[in-house]
């Protein structure tokens, strides 16, 4: 298939910069997969599309400060994965300060670059280490045209986020408030969002795009109750990577690892049987993995109808329920 086969057009007036007062207030586009109909909703419907023995699975990772500056703001790095001896992978800008060497300021660290990698990133060693709650901003999606701010510390953040990891939040989960949490059955995997979540889709035809990588983890008690559950409501695309992973690796099974699953039409889901999501870029692997699961042009279909009753899209936006 074409990337293009993915595109939409979206009015930038209808891009969420900024969070709904409450959590809960988010609308809720429902897609009936079988029969094409749409629903409007609002997130706070969203239990009673569940029945008794659906299962919720959420992914619990924690978002962390992981853009730096220097003390100018003209230098900006984003940790990406840490190595040895305080080093860490790191997309900068701009490149031509970082080239095999140069010793910058980022915070109140000296960094020495110590290798430039094929793709652009570098290999940094701190003295002394970062401090990624005094220095550290979140990596707020580009597409946001703005810094992080106070409220983003809590805001994009989920209410059941509990292991650190992640650089960018599954932006799904932000709809959930305590009291919705409890009231449904659920468990957790971990799957850490890296910035690979926001790279384009630069091939012509969608074959050719190599995914990036993420590290998950899922516990044995939480891997044998989705593995026995009747049905799993996923909550995210990044769920959806995780069980799928395993799914087609030998089975929901606890323990840690990585998966660079690419999911696209057509394929054949093994253990998810309901999705809720938020709206994604056009031309991006989240939404051909969408596609995959409720059909491209049910899917076209539904953002169109989304466009034209102004809902608000992408990480702080509203939300689809895929049944």
């Amino acid at each position: 298939m074409k990337t293009d086969d993915f595109g939409y057009e979206l009015p930038p007036e209808l891009i969420a910069s900024h969070p709904r007062e409450r959590r809960d207030a988010s609308r809720m586009l429902v897609v009936h997969r079988d029969s094409g109909k749409l629903e409007h909703r609002t997130f706070r419907e969203f239990q009673s599309y569940l029945s008794a023995s659906d299962l919720v699975v959420l992914n619990n990772t924690r978002v962390v400060p992981a853009r730096f500056f220097s003390p100018d703001n003209r230098l900006e790095i984003l940790r990406l994965e840490p190595g040895p001896d305080e080093t860490w992978r790191c997309m900068v800008k701009p490149g031509k300060r970082f080239r095999r060497g140069d010793q910058v300021t980022i915070g109140r660290s000296s960094a020495t670059v110590c290798e430039v990698c094929e793709d652009g990133t570098r290999w940094l060693r701190f003295d002394p280490p970062l401090d990624p709650e005094k220095d550290g901003h979140l990596a707020l999606p580009p597409y946001m045209n703005r810094g992080d701010e106070a409220e983003d510390r809590e805001r994009y953040q989920t209410v059941y986020a509990a292991k650190e990891g992640a650089i960018a939040a599954p932006t799904a989960g932000l709809h959930f408030t305590p009291e919705i949490l409890a009231q449904v059955p659920h468990r957790f995997v971990t799957l850490h969002v890296g910035a690979g979540t926001f790279l384009p889709v630069k091939a012509e035809e969608i074959e050719e795009h190599k995914m990036h990588v993420e590290r998950f983890e899922v516990s044995a008690d939480d891997a044998s109750a989705i593995a026995s559950a009747q049905r799993v409501v996923a909550i995210g695309t990044t769920v959806v990577r995780v069980l799928e992973h395993l799914a087609a690796t030998g089975g929901i099974r606890g323990g840690a690892g990585e998966t660079s699953i690419f999911i696209y039409p057509p394929y054949a889901f093994r253990r998810v049987n309901a999705l809720l999501t938020n709206f994604h870029l056009p031309k991006s692997t989240l939404l051909m993995l969408v596609s995959a699961f409720a059909g491209r042009e049910l899917m076209l279909h539904a953002y169109h109808e989304a466009i034209r009753e102004q809902y608000r899209f992408y990480s702080y936006g509203d939300c689809m329920l895929l049944v």
